[in-house]
């Protein structure tokens, strides 16, 4: 469902977003309309500053890595991406294997990386937290507050539907 926001400019050149009478954020009317309306999508799509930031920092590295030309992490990583492919196992399982081992290994940002996929892939909640248990289980209570993150992640992308 689609955020309803309420714009309502006032005579000192500032516009008031509202949303369900919540002040949002106050707006300068320097810019034109189009901008504006710029601005207000850019606010429904970063609700979530926690999955944006983490998206923004991978791609940002991720680029000054490959930008370094290094044979053996390009070979790497393109190993990583062709594991994940469909084959003898989907993959949906594929993800959630990723997920489980990451969780084990307390890579956090595996762990947010996976449960990425694993939403795309349309994992349910009730799933997401068998994969949890799982990981429990195989990793010890050392895991348990990987758990706590990954839920808040798993939360974060579910408002974001």
């Amino acid at each position: 469902m689609d955020e309803v926001f309420k714009i309502i400019p006032n005579s000192k050149g500032t516009a008031t977003l509202l949303q369900q009478k919540k002040l949002l954020i106050k707006y300068p009317l320097t810019k034109s309309v189009d901008l504006f309306h710029t601005h207000l999508i850019f606010i429904k799509k970063n609700m979530s500053n926690l999955i944006q930031e983490f998206n923004d920092y991978r791609t940002k590295m991720n680029e000054v890595i490959l930008s370094k030309d290094n044979l053996v992490i390009k070979r790497l990583w393109n190993l990583d991406t062709n594991t994940y492919a469909e084959g003898a196992l989907s993959t949906q399982t594929k993800e959630m294997l990723g997920l489980v081992a990451s969780m084990v290994l307390r890579c956090d940002d595996c762990i947010k990386y996976h449960l990425g996929k694993c939403y795309e892939q349309g994992i349910t909640t009730e799933q997401m937290y068998e994969i949890f248990a799982v990981a429990n289980i195989v990793g010890g209570t050392i895991v348990i507050p990987h758990t706590r993150r990954a839920a808040e992640y798993w939360e974060e992308l579910l408002k974001n539907r």
